[in-house]
């Protein structure tokens, strides 16, 4: 083996303006504050609509570089104004998360973080559809309103936040027990995330009113104007008449029995995992 030429490394190294250990110290450290930054900033939007939104800015940002390098210049024109409008929107846009990131900034949340890889497998899935099925067919047999939204790519931390916090094991019994009438969290929504009731008595956007048939009444609005800011699957049992319905992709499928409903959840759940913090940092887009 050749002896390392010292002369070439200290020659390399003061190219890059590294003259003592305190340099070295110094650049080591910039650079893990800087990656420490970046994971903490992944970690907050991890769970939150605005990923997909993140994405869309990466390929656009991949697409100016490549037709820059082509010289396409009408489309590096168009892609360059783009920029300058979203400039002005992206604030706008992730004003929730921006809020949520500030919160965590002011609570001194920055630090404390759980290095955890969750995992949630096809047992665990099909357990979680078996419960939900099992409490919408007590709570349509008892004309008990009931609104659960399974969380499936698209993370729900914003609806999450504004139930109250369960992270308790799904089952038919605290579900149908959520949703009994008169008790504190019969109100609003449970959200499931992975194989937990991660949260009840949870605000839900509305849809339009126009979207839907004049009989159906805001816990099918909520249903349905949910699954337009995300990819969520939620149940609905009518208070009225105790007909089980699913909404998905801003569609509403009505009348559904016991089999079908365990059919449509098992296939719209599919392949549903979930990544944890350090997995996510590499796979974000199907994170919280």
């Amino acid at each position: 083996m050749a002896p390392v030429d010292l002369t070439s490394v200290v020659n390399f190294l003061a190219g890059l303006g590294v003259r003592s250990l305190w340099d070295v110290f110094r650049t080591v450290l910039d650079i893990s504050l800087v990656a420490y930054l970046f994971y903490k900033l992944f970690s907050l939007i991890r769970g939150t609509r605005a990923v997909p939104l993140i994405n869309g800015v990466i390929i656009l940002v991949v697409a100016l570089q490549v037709a820059e390098a082509l010289r396409f210049y009408t489309i590096q024109f168009i892609l360059e104004n783009v920029f300058i409008a979203a400039s002005v929107a992206l604030p706008i846009i992730f004003q929730p998360e921006l809020r949520r990131a500030l919160e965590h900034l002011g609570r001194g949340r920055l630090i404390k973080t759980s290095f955890r890889v969750d995992e949630f497998g096809d047992e665990e899935r099909v357990r979680m559809i078996d419960q939900v099925v099992r409490a919408a067919e007590i709570l349509g047999r008892t004309k008990t309103g009931a609104l659960i939204v399974i969380e499936r790519e698209t993370g729900l931390n914003e609806f999450i936040d504004s139930g109250i916090k369960l992270d308790a094991l799904v089952s038919a019994e605290l579900l149908v027990n959520i949703f009994v009438e008169k008790t504190p969290l019969h109100d609003g929504a449970a959200v499931i995330r992975q194989n937990r009731v991660a949260a009840a008595a949870c605000w839900l956007p509305l849809a339009e009113a126009t979207v839907l048939p004049h009989e159906l009444g805001t816990r099918h609005r909520a249903a349905v104007g949910i699954t337009e800011q995300s990819d969520c699957v939620v149940v609905v049992v009518s208070e009225e008449t105790g007909v089980i319905s699913v909404a998905v992709q801003r569609q509403l499928t009505r009348n559904l029995d016991e089999k079908s409903l365990r059919e449509l959840l098992l296939k719209l759940t599919e392949g549903n995992r979930r990544p944890g913090p350090v997995r996510g940092l590499f796979n974000w887009g199907a994170s919280s």
